[in-house]
């Protein structure tokens, strides 16, 4: 069984829905991706077959990179179809998932920064490559601010002191670094990674799901921050978008290839200390 996106390609198995990012070139968060992962949530939401969703990426490079910066306006709107009012940004959508009923699960096999890394700190579980999985946050270094959760989600998965220096620092981490901080629950070699997330999944999904989603609602509880505290975060993420330091600095980035598959964009986090 599976459903039909435009940015998203799955399989279901097992109780464990596969769900594939295939948004070329390189897996940018679009206005169509956003209402991909909208209709993801309502079809998961109504259909109790479904337990766990794994998000993995067909891009060996990207799991997704970050959002498209030419389409703020775009995909914001997208969101806000959502769940009304309150729920227009990516942060909010990012909420849903982390509130989804089925349990959710990341497996990193590239690049994941900026929203990218967001998405995955949405999630209930994060695994990841030894060699090729990358997490970074490059919004101060590119002049605005982590609107859709990374504030949050990183004081409580890695402290403050950490959060500070990923966020601030804007840098690349690699898989060790990352698994060392808290950043994601286990890192294994390529040919470990897909057969010990499957593993996982298909465990919890055949446990009571009464448990299973019980149990998540406790640990939400306790663990994910105030949904005001996001919607503030996504809010200052839109002034600064539109401030003119930061504006001139996307606008270097992107004259030396920011958005194609260039070393840019490869490497992120060193070209920002470049500029």
């Amino acid at each position: 069984m599976s459903w039909n996106y435009s940015t998203m390609r799955t399989e279901l198995r097992n109780g464990v829905l596969w769900a594939t990012i295939d948004n070329p070139p390189i897996n940018l968060i679009d206005e169509r991706f956003v209402a991909d992962l909208i209709a993801l949530l309502d079809d998961t939401e109504a259909d109790g077959n479904v337990r766990v969703v794994v998000f993995r990426s067909a891009d060996p490079d990207f799991f997704i990179p970050h959002v498209d910066l030419k389409r703020i306006a775009e995909y914001t709107a997208t969101a806000a179809t959502s769940g009304g009012p309150d729920d227009n940004s990516l942060g909010t959508l990012f909420r849903r998932l982390s509130e989804a009923r089925p349990v959710t699960i990341a497996v990193l096999e590239g690049r994941a920064r900026g929203a990218g890394a967001e998405l995955l700190y949405a999630c209930d579980m994060r695994f990841a490559s030894a060699e090729r999985a990358v997490i970074g946050q490059p919004e101060v270094g590119t002049g605005v601010f982590p609107g859709a959760g990374a504030v949050q989600h990183l004081v409580r998965l890695v402290g403050r002191g950490q959060a500070m220096q990923v966020i601030l620092g804007s840098e690349d981490l690699d898989a060790r670094e990352a698994e060392r901080i808290g950043l994601v629950n286990k890192v294994l070699p390529d040919e470990e990674l897909t057969s010990y997330v499957e593993r996982l999944a298909e465990r919890v999904a055949g446990f009571p799901e009464a448990a299973v989603r019980l149990a998540k609602r406790r640990i939400n509880a306790a663990g994910l921050p105030p949904k005001e505290d996001v919607q503030v975060d996504a809010a200052q993420f839109q002034i600064l978008a539109r401030d003119p330091a930061s504006t001139a600095r996307l606008n270097a980035l992107m004259q030396r290839g920011l958005q194609e598959r260039s070393p840019t964009e490869l490497e992120y986090g060193t070209v920002l200390g470049e500029l």
